[in-house]
This record gives structure tokens, sequence and C-alpha cells, in this order.
């Protein structure tokens, strides 16, 4: 087994098409399915993000009436991008 192979084992799908793995250390992993047949498992951390502070949520509502109210700038050119 070459070394950077820390685990190696043969799995199957269960009947409702589900895979196991073994001594897993995450709860979450990103699939990458490969046309070749390769499945990658980037695991994943499910962290809550950083709350909005009073001044940015004021800001929005702000942003948002100045909207309705039709207070707006003029449209930007954005065709160089």
């Amino acid at each position: 087994m070459p070394a950077d192979i820390k685990v190696r084992y043969q799995a199957h799908l269960d009947t409702k098409k589900r895979l196991t793995l073994r001594g897993a250390k995450y709860d979450y992993y990103e699939v990458h399915e490969y046309d070749n047949g390769i499945i990658l498992l980037e695991p994943r951390e499910l962290v809550r993000p950083p709350e909005l502070s009073k001044r940015t949520l004021q800001t929005m509502d702000e942003s948002i009436r100045n909207l309705n109210a039709g207070s707006v700038s003029a449209p930007i050119d954005l065709s160089g991008f």
C-alpha cells in the first residue's frame, strides 16, 4: 500500500443506495464524482456564520426603503467586465 493511503477497505451500497464510511472523522463531506469513476470526499465542518451587526442591518433597511422610494443612482455600466 502506498505511503499516502492511511486506510483501505472494500465498501458497498446498502438497499437504500447508501455507503457507510468506517471511522469517519467528520459528519459532512462534499462529494466530487469524476467521469473516470473516481469519487473524492472532502471533509466539511458546518459552522454558524457570523451575525450581521445592528448597524449593517440598519443600513440594509435604509437601502431597501430608498430603493422602494425610487431614490437610487443611475445604472452602472458593467459591460467592461
